[in-house]
């Protein structure tokens, strides 16, 4: 290690003293080299293991409604569980960090499998008043880690999504489809056209939105979609 590594060492150990980061998950105090989780936290990620098998629950979700060419999900969503605090700091209160660094966790899983023959990755838009208001989108926190490991690109404004309709979160199956099937729209079809895309999203429950993303550019000639997200939460 040189001096100057040495003093930077030094100089993040003293600032985590002062301002010390928390695990995502269960709140404790985070050592140097844990990033959003801590080392148990990161050991009990409940992991789907979805990327092993083509035919996995979340990809059940859509077969007879759209094809898909691969589909899988990071962890399960559960309300209650300490994981549900990662995806609320992450959408609702600024930590950035986390989707960055979950989608970097995901993208060490999908590395060697098809999910990395894509063309480009594509966030799910987020309407832009929407995003205004909270600063990010998070799906593109998400997708930019992925990247990082997947060495593809990101692609941030080839589809669109013109309406900004209302939360999802107490809606009936059928209520969720209907709320979004005709929001999104594909702003260049030619930069599309003959693509492999990956549309990156926070959290599945019924497949709604990732139906209706997809379904704006399977239209086109040649384009085909996987997709994947970072949880997977049942609908009860």
């Amino acid at each position: 290690m040189t001096i100057n590594n040495r003093l930077q060492s030094y100089l993040q150990d003293f600032a985590s003293l002062i301002y010390p980061t928390y695990c995502a998950a269960c709140g404790c105090a985070l050592f140097r080299n844990e990033p959003v989780l801590c080392l148990k936290c990161y050991a009990d990620l409940p992991r789907t293991g979805f990327h092993k098998d083509p035919e996995n629950e979340v990809s059940q979700l859509f077969w007879g409604r759209i094809l898909l060419q691969q589909v899988s999900s990071f962890i399960y969503f559960a309300k209650g569980s300490p994981y549900q605090h990662i995806l609320h700091e992450l959408k609702y209160n600024g930590q950035k960090r986390i989707g960055i660094e979950m989608g970097r966790m995901f993208g060490i899983e999908l590395k060697y499998t098809p999910f990395s023959c894509a063309d480009m990755i594509h966030p799910v838009p987020l309407h832009h008043k929407k995003q205004k208001k909270r600063g990010y989108n998070q799906s593109e926190l998400i997708a930019s880690g992925m990247a990082e490991i997947l060495h593809l690109p990101v692609e941030t404004t080839l589809i669109s999504r013109k309406d900004d309709t209302l939360s999802q979160t107490r809606k009936s199956r059928y209520e969720r489809w209907e709320n979004v099937q005709h929001v999104f729209c594909c702003e260049n079809p030619e930069a599309i056209r003959n693509k492999h895309v990956l549309l990156v999203d926070d959290v599945i429950t019924t497949g709604a939105t990732i139906e209706a993303c997809a379904s704006c550019i399977l239209k086109f000639e040649g384009v085909s979609v996987s997709v994947a997200s970072l949880a997977y939460a049942k609908l009860q």
